[in-house]
């Protein structure tokens, strides 16, 4: 069986991203025994200029996307029925504030030379954190409590805070998917070619995955 190379562009900061991750776990269960699948989590920031203690989510979506507080309410209500159908709980009152999630993509990378899996356990830490209990992800303490939560070595991943490392490596694969036209998230990159854009059902990944292992798309 040849695997299939997944890269899942997003960003912990993006609901939809939860949806999306959530629903492609359940295709490939769907698909145990007839895809394999190497996943990679990469950075794209939805806030890269985000100042320290970030901004209120309201105000935040107000400004960027001209959104009315009841509209906010209305989508807020759709993504946690679609978290619900893929097994993510969202936190009922929203994130409550924007944050820039830089550090958090450090980690990532950080976390893709830490063993099978390590990454993905991260990722889902992080989204927890964020989306599923509305907490501070600009802070230390709370991205440690997520590495702690996944798993893995918590003084190592504070090493990594203290220093610039990985930076200039999340820089260069942020620069990279800009170039490669994404624009939005999440994006799954399937075998570096076939690309599914948004939080779609499990179905429509289900299907995609098993085309592009049968060798049905070019």
């Amino acid at each position: 069986m040849t695997p299939l190379k997944i890269d899942f562009v997003s960003d912990i900061a993006c609901p939809w991203c939860a949806v999306g991750l959530g629903a492609l776990e359940q295709a490939l269960e769907r698909l145990d025994g007839q895809v394999q699948a190497e996943l990679h989590f990469q950075p794209f920031e939805l806030n890269p200029h985000m100042s320290p203690g970030g901004q209120d989510l309201g105000e935040h979506l107000t400004q960027k996307y001209g959104s009315t507080p009841e509209q906010q309410t209305q989508i807020r209500q759709t993504i946690a029925a679609r978290g619900a159908e893929v097994g993510f709980t969202f936190h009922p009152g929203g994130r409550g504030r924007v944050y820039n999630t830089f550090n958090a993509h450090r980690l990532l990378h950080w976390a893709e030379g830490q063993g099978a899996g390590a990454q993905h356990l991260l990722k889902k830490a992080f989204l927890q954190a964020y989306q599923g209990r509305a907490e501070c992800v600009e802070d230390t303490e709370v991205l440690l409590a997520g590495v702690a939560a996944a798993g893995l070595d918590v003084a190592a991943a504070r090493a990594v805070l203290q220093s610039d490392a990985h930076t200039a490596e999340v820089r260069e694969r942020q620069q990279f998917y800009a170039q490669a036209g994404i624009r939005s998230v999440p994006a799954v990159i399937i075998n570096d070619k076939h690309l599914i854009s948004g939080g779609q059902p499990v179905e429509v990944f289900e299907q995609a995955l098993r085309r592009i292992a049968l060798g049905e798309v070019a």
